[in-house]
C-alpha cells in the first residue's frame, strides 16, 4: 500500500473538512424546516363553534340509491323538523353538549325509527359545518356530512 506524502494528506483533510460543513450547514436549514412545519402544525386547531348551529333553517344533501337528494330542516331549542320528498318528520333534540346530540323520532313507524341517532360537530365554517352520525350505539356505520345553514 502505497504512504501518503503529509501535504497530500493535508490536502485530502483539508477537502473532506470542507464537504463536512457543507453537510452540516445543509441539515441545520433541512433541520430548521422540519422543526418549523411540526411547530406550525401542532398549533392548528380546528374550528367548532357549535352554538350558531344549534337553531335555524338547514339543508343537507346525500346520495340515496344512487341519486342525488336534499333534505330541508328546521331546528329549535327542543325540536327538529326534517322536510325529504314531501314528507314531513318530527324528532326531538337533546344536546349532550355543545357539538354533539341525540335525536329521537316523535312519531316512530318501524323499530328501526325507534332507535335514536347520535350526531356530532366535527367542524364548522361560517354557514355550514361537517359532522357524523350513526344510531346510538353503532360505531360500525358511522356516516359523515355537510349541513349547509340557510337562516
Amino acid at each position: 500500500m502505497k504512504q501518503l506524502s503529509p501535504s497530500t494528506w493535508m490536502v485530502h483533510l483539508k477537502f473532506i473538512l470542507q464537504n463536512l460543513s457543507i453537510l452540516a450547514a445543509a441539515m441545520k436549514k433541512y433541520f430548521a424546516s422540519i422543526c418549523l412545519v411540526f411547530m406550525s402544525l401542532s398549533c392548528y386547531q380546528v374550528d367548532r363553534n357549535c352554538l350558531p348551529f344549534h337553531e335555524g333553517a338547514f339543508e343537507f344533501t346525500t346520495i340515496v340509491n344512487g341519486s342525488l337528494k336534499t333534505s330541508r330542516f328546521e331546528r329549535n331549542e327542543f325540536f327538529e323538523v326534517e322536510f325529504f320528498e314531501g314528507k314531513i318528520d318530527t324528532a326531538n333534540i337533546r344536546w349532550v353538549n355543545d357539538c354533539e346530540c341525540i335525536l329521537t323520532k316523535r312519531n316512530p313507524i318501524s323499530n328501526q325509527d325507534k332507535r335514536p341517532i347520535r350526531m356530532e360537530i366535527l367542524s364548522t365554517k361560517e354557514a355550514e359545518y361537517t359532522f357524523e352520525y350513526a344510531l346510538v350505539g353503532d360505531t360500525k356505520n358511522v356516516q359523515r356530512g355537510t349541513i349547509k345553514k340557510i337562516k
